[in-house]
């Protein structure tokens, strides 16, 4: 033990140090006030340890704490902690986590994962707790399911520090609106889908969509817009489920498809999801026919599109470039060191644009 200036005993450096070396370790952060009152010593002693230990390339100084620097070298490895809360890790938002990822190192920023598996209540739990450990910021892509726009705006709103929402497109009327946003612009991406196809040839384009997600309606207005002003004639229109739970309810709503293209003299399909666009690949072929001879194909979404029995040309949304500009924002937002209901700076929403993947399924050459 040592006497500190007002003669009273605390632990050693050493002590303090292995203490903090320990809990960054097993937490991935520690704030300065919590470790004070752990060890019965002064936040000033707390931060003047977090400061040695930096130079000394152990650990990551952040306001109010200290977090580990993970696989990164040297002590400027991080001067920021950063939540990311995401609805699944299993589809479309692995590669924004890897794009932010990507990115941590350049803007000295740790990143800790919460999943919300599409639970508003779990949602809600995840950012407490990273809220608790201390992030100075959070990029979330919120659940859009059982909740209102007004429930989710005041619960957005309350979150104290800065929030950039990631993959959402909100109502302009509504206070969401007043976020910070980075988003694809999926009704571009079926635009170029059309488009791709009419250019091709098609006078009458399908529609298959899983309209279980956020994206859908988006990929329902740019193929309207896209039909609109290209003068196409109406091709069958489906809402698929998700197959999984269900396989031969997909199956069925596949064939029916088939047989409401065949019946209208419809050669060309935009089908979202790239999984659902594989199975109706295989379902045509099941049927006897030639994808892309008897039956143009264009997936939405490009997770697995190369691997589909055909390669299926696909709108390829900006995954990882989203990731990246989302953490940007963010850290923008923190760099301006006001809390998360600061209105003071304008909102930022950032349109991010798909392209095209022309693999084989269309009948165009790559």
């Amino acid at each position: 033990m040592e006497v500190d200036d007002d003669g009273i005993m605390m632990p050693l450096p050493r002590a303090r140090h292995e203490y903090l070396l320990r809990e960054v370790e097993l937490r991935g952060s520690v704030r300065s006030a919590e470790v004070a009152a752990h060890l019965g010593v002064s936040e000033v002693t707390v931060r003047r340890d977090i400061i040695e230990l930096e130079r000394a390339g152990r650990l990551g100084r952040v306001h109010g704490g200290a977090i580990a620097l993970g696989g990164a070298r040297g002590p400027q490895a991080a001067n920021a902690l950063v939540g990311l809360v995401v609805p699944s890790t299993a589809t479309h938002f692995p590669q924004v986590v890897r794009g932010m990822e990507a990115l941590a190192p350049s803007l000295r920023v740790r990143l800790v994962l919460g999943v919300s598996h599409y639970r508003p209540d779990v949602e809600v739990a995840q950012v407490d707790r990273l809220v608790a450990l201390g992030v100075q910021g959070l990029v979330v892509a919120p659940t859009m399911r059982d909740r209102t726009p007004a429930e989710l705006s005041d619960w957005l709103r309350s979150i104290p520090v800065p929030v950039v929402l990631v993959e959402r497109r909100m109502d302009a009327t509504s206070r969401l609106h007043e976020l910070d946003v980075a988003r694809t612009d999926h009704a571009h991406g079926a635009v170029l889908a059309v488009e791709h196809l009419y250019g091709l040839g098609h006078r009458r384009i399908a529609l298959a969509v899983y309209d279980r997600t956020p994206t859908a309606r988006h990929v329902r207005e740019g193929f309207a817009t896209a039909v609109g002003r290209l003068g196409l004639d109406p091709g069958p229109d489906v809402s698929l489920s998700k197959g999984e739970d269900d396989p031969d309810r997909l199956a069925a709503e596949l064939g029916e498809l088939l047989d409401r293209c065949l019946a209208t003299g419809t050669r060309a399909v935009l089908a979202h999801t790239d999984d659902h666009a594989a199975r109706l690949v295989e379902a045509a072929l099941d049927h006897g026919l030639s994808v892309p001879d008897d039956l143009a194909v264009v997936a939405y979404d490009d997770e697995n599109a190369d691997l589909a029995v055909v390669p299926l040309t696909s709108v390829t949304p900006p995954r990882r470039e989203l990731g990246r500009e989302a953490l940007r924002m963010l850290v923008d937002r923190v760099a301006d060191g006001v809390d998360g209901n600061d209105r003071s700076r304008p909102p930022r929403h950032v349109d991010l644009l798909p392209r095209l993947t022309v693999r084989a399924s269309c009948g165009a050459s790559g």
